[in-house]
């Protein structure tokens, strides 16, 4: 008997998270269809929006550019779209700002940062019609040491490139551009 019981019990568990397991699994039926020209888009410009005072050399090494530099970079990499220098040659314009709402209380983050988290905003526009297709913000996670503020930093600016590639692809059976 206390086999069947066993059997029963595990039964029952299955059962229970199976809609549960298929909810995850399966893709949301009621998203909202991307803006065409993202995945449509082939150039792009790359529009430094800057950095707020404070931030550079404490509590991130390297200057004001840093962010731009490495977003550039990290864009490029994708191989996804063609950079250009003229935002009038590009489909989409991507800006991004590195933001630190109010300004760092204390510019030497040695002690930690109590100030409101530092984030990146990349703003997607149609190059053609100045309307923003996308916006994303990604902050930039607390840390006590320069070295872990810069790597995270960094995880901040490729969590940004992630958000950039998913709203990029074109769907399943869509015809390359």
């Amino acid at each position: 008997m206390p086999r069947l019981s066993l059997a029963l019990a595990l039964a029952m568990c299955a059962a229970a998270t199976l809609p549960a397991v298929a909810q995850q699994s399966a893709p949301a039926a009621h998203a909202a269809p991307l803006p065409p020209k993202l995945y449509q888009a082939q150039k792009v410009f790359i529009s430094n929006a800057g950095s707020d005072s404070g931030l550079f050399p404490h509590p991130f090494s390297g200057d004001p550019d840093r962010g731009y530099n490495q977003f550039y970079a990290d864009v490029q990499a994708m191989g996804r779209f063609t950079i250009v220098n003229d935002p009038a040659q590009a489909d989409l314009v991507l800006e991004l700002q590195l933001h630190a709402p109010e300004g760092p209380q204390v510019p030497n983050k040695q002690n930690g940062a109590s100030d409101p988290l530092p984030m990146f905003r990349l703003v997607v526009t149609d190059a053609a019609t100045h309307v923003v297709l996308w916006a994303v913000t990604e902050s930039v996670d607390v840390a006590l040491l320069q070295k872990t503020h810069d790597h995270n930093f960094d995880l901040a600016l490729e969590a940004l490139c992630d958000v950039l590639k998913r709203v990029t692809v074109p769907p399943i059976g869509t015809p390359a551009p």
